[in-house]
C-alpha cells in the first residue's frame, strides 16, 4: 500500500551517503539533526520521485533542500554549495499568499 515505507540495501546506504556529505558540506556538528527522505510529486513535470534534505542547527533553525532525483542518483555535486546555506533557511512564519 505504501511503497515508500519499502526500503532496500541501496536506499538505506544512499540516505546515510546524503546524510553524510550534508553533515560535511555545511559544516554540521554531530548533534545537530538530518533528514532525508523521499517524497513521490503528483505535479505535471515533477519527476516521480524526489529526495528531500532538511537539517536543524542548535540554535533550531530549521533548513532544507530538495533534489529532483530518487536518493540513489544523488550525488556529492548534488548538495547545494556552503556558500547556499542562509537560502536554505525555513522561514516557519513566513505568510504564504497561496492559500496553502
Amino acid at each position: 500500500m505504501f511503497g515508500t515505507f519499502k526500503k532496500n540495501p541501496a536506499q538505506l546506504a544512499a540516505f546515510e551517503a546524503i546524510e553524510g556529505w550534508t553533515r560535511a558540506r555545511f559544516k554540521l556538528a554531530a548533534s545537530d539533526a538530518v533528514l532525508v527522505t523521499e517524497i513521490t510529486c503528483r505535479l505535471p513535470g515533477c519527476p516521480p520521485l524526489e529526495t528531500v534534505i532538511a537539517f536543524w542547527i542548535a540554535d533550531g533553525t530549521r533548513h532544507h533542500y530538495k533534489v529532483f532525483k530518487k536518493a540513489v542518483e544523488v550525488v556529492d555535486a548534488d548538495l547545494p554549495p556552503l556558500w547556499y546555506r542562509p537560502a536554505l533557511v525555513v522561514d516557519d512564519n513566513a505568510q504564504m499568499d497561496c492559500g496553502c
